[in-house]
């Protein structure tokens, strides 16, 4: 008998968590601001429940409640574990002061991702004064297939991985997109020989982006590094060697600091 009740508390308790993570995960870039209602719809919990759980999600600093509009947000704990998460990571305490520099040297957003499945996962993300955002990119996702950082994350994996990893799914964003494997192999044997990617409004129309790879101490490509901002202040047409050899410049220091020392650098052709 006291197994049975041991069972059904535990899986009691694992239902809670999973119901309160249901919650928190309808919080997003496009829906920051959520109410009752929606969460009932969002989550298909009951409204009791979702409001149980959202007391004790507020009580925890989890989620934050505006009483006089009646919306909940985002609350600092969950911002405090993010914190804690990205401090942790070996390329992100590598990477954060000399992305900051970059952004300041160039006057371009400077970024820093990693590849989480078929997806990049920005970890640093800074503005330079010719490149103002309205908002942070940290903890937002991109396609790999049309960014200049996906395509430098995934440049040195073999054609079967990659079609494995992406399947069929190249999600045209703007005309220029690539949208097929042949193309997109392509473009990566074009990173591969001259040690950088480039992106010319393949995922936004009026940006562009360049980005090199960033390896650990055995040389495997395990993050990326990109300047990035509007047409007019990333004029590759110009300027396109000249920001290749910073970041690359930059991309290399952080693969020092993961303990990775190349014989030989790409250099921009």
């Amino acid at each position: 008998m006291v197994a049975r009740v041991t069972t059904r508390e535990s899986a009691g308790g694992t239902q809670s968590v999973e119901r309160a993570l249901s919650l928190l995960s309808a919080f997003t870039e496009e829906h920051p601001e959520r109410r009752v209602s929606e969460l009932v719809a969002t989550t298909g919990l009951g409204q009791s429940t979702v409001s149980r759980l959202l007391g004790a999600l507020v009580s925890l600093g989890y989620l934050a409640h505006d009483e006089h509009s009646g919306l909940y947000s985002v609350g600092p704990r969950v911002i405090t574990l993010a914190g804690i998460g990205l401090n942790r990571t070996p390329v992100h305490q590598q990477s954060r002061q000399l992305a900051q520099n970059l952004a300041g040297t160039l006057g371009l957003g400077a970024n820093v991702a990693e590849r989480h499945g078929h997806s990049l996962f920005y970890l640093c993300n800074f503005e330079g004064s010719g490149a103002p955002r309205p908002a942070t990119l940290i903890g937002r996702g991109g396609p790999l297939h049309a960014t200049a950082m996906g395509k430098a994350l995934i440049s040195e994996l073999p054609r079967p991985e990659i079609e494995e990893l992406l399947g069929g799914a190249y999600a045209r964003y703007t005309p220029h997109t690539i949208t097929s494997l042949d193309d997109l192999t392509t473009a990566l044997d074009e990173v591969r020989q001259r040690g950088y990617a480039t992106e010319f409004e393949e995922l936004a129309f009026g940006r562009a982006c360049l980005a090199a790879p960033i390896r650990d101490r055995t040389g495997r490509i395990v993050a990326a590094l990109s300047a990035s901002g509007p047409l007019s202040a990333m004029n590759l047409a110009h300027r396109q060697t000249e920001l290749a050899m910073t970041v690359i410049e930059y991309a290399d220091q952080i693969s020092s600091g993961l303990g990775y020392h190349a014989t030989m650098t790409a250099l921009p052709g």
